[in-house]
């Protein structure tokens, strides 16, 4: 069975934030003054495209929107050092 695509994705976001490749969208978040600003944005953006999509029932919609709001807050834990594990313990701590 492969890696959890939330485990792999992450793995992608420490790289870009290790490495810096250029061209990476996810490079530019962590390079520009402004990153931890354009992510937070983000998450408000797209929390609000998920509210609309989960309104008018757009499965398709719900899915991408979630996708991106996942995308943005793996981002955000990384620039805070913080990884799925401190995501997993709060949630397991919740249950």
């Amino acid at each position: 069975m492969s890696e959890d695509v939330l485990d792999e994705l992450f793995d992608v976001i420490e790289d870009r934030k290790e490495n810096l490749p250029e061209g990476s969208y996810t490079t530019s978040l962590f390079t520009h003054e402004k990153g931890e600003n354009e992510v937070l944005e983000k998450l408000g953006e797209e929390t609000t495209e998920l509210i609309l999509a989960a309104k008018d029932d757009d499965f398709d919609e719900i899915a991408y929107e979630s996708a991106d709001i996942v995308y943005h807050l793996l981002v955000l834990l990384a620039m805070k050092d913080m990884d799925l594990e401190d995501l997993r313990a709060e949630l397991a701590e919740r249950r």
